[in-house]
C-alpha cells in the first residue's frame, strides 16, 4: 500500500508540472538560481560576467538571482526587466526554433541592450550568423514556447 501510495504521489506532481507547462526562467534541475548564478548586471558592465554572491539576492519570476554586489542587486531590483536575460535565461537560439533548451550564462551577447543566453559555444555561432533574425523569431514565439 505504501508503494502504492508514493507511485500515486510521484505521478501526480510529475502530471502537474507538464499541465502547468515550463517555468518562466531557467534554472537548473538541483537549483533554483538564475542565470546560473551569474550577477547579471555585470553583463553589461564589463567584458567578462561575474559570479554572484549568495550575499546579495533577490527573488524574480520565481527564481532566486545573485549579484556581486549590493549596488548590482539594487539596479537590478529596480529594473528588473532591463537586466534579466531574455526570454528566462532559455537558448535565444533555441527559442528561436520554437522550443526551450538551457540558456549557458558563458555563452551571451548583448544586443540592444538586452541579455542574450545560448546553449553552447557552436549553437552561439549558430546564433550570431543572424542575431537580428533570429531576435524577431524568438519574441514571436515567446511565451507561448513554456506552454
Amino acid at each position: 500500500m505504501d508503494r502504492l501510495l508514493t507511485f500515486i504521489t510521484i505521478t501526480l506532481l510529475f502530471v502537474g508540472n507538464a499541465l502547468a507547462g515550463e517555468p518562466p526562467v531557467y534554472t537548473s534541475l538541483l537549483s533554483n538560481t538564475g542565470a546560473g548564478g551569474y550577477d547579471t548586471v555585470s553583463y553589461f558592465e564589463s567584458d567578462a560576467p561575474v559570479k554572484g554572491s549568495a550575499r546579495h539576492t533577490t527573488e524574480y519570476k520565481g527564481a532566486t538571482w545573485r549579484f556581486a554586489n549590493a549596488d548590482n542587486l539594487a539596479r537590478f531590483e529596480a529594473d528588473p526587466t532591463r537586466y534579466a536575460p531574455a526570454y528566462g535565461g532559455y537558448c535565444a537560439w533555441a527559442v528561436s526554433q520554437g522550443y526551450l533548451a538551457k540558456g549557458d550564462p558563458k555563452h551571451w551577447a548583448i544586443r540592444d541592450g538586452r541579455l542574450f543566453l545560448n546553449y553552447d559555444e557552436a549553437v552561439q555561432q549558430k546564433w550570431l550568423k543572424d542575431p537580428e533574425g533570429f531576435i524577431r523569431q524568438a519574441d514571436a514565439n515567446w511565451p507561448t514556447v513554456l506552454e
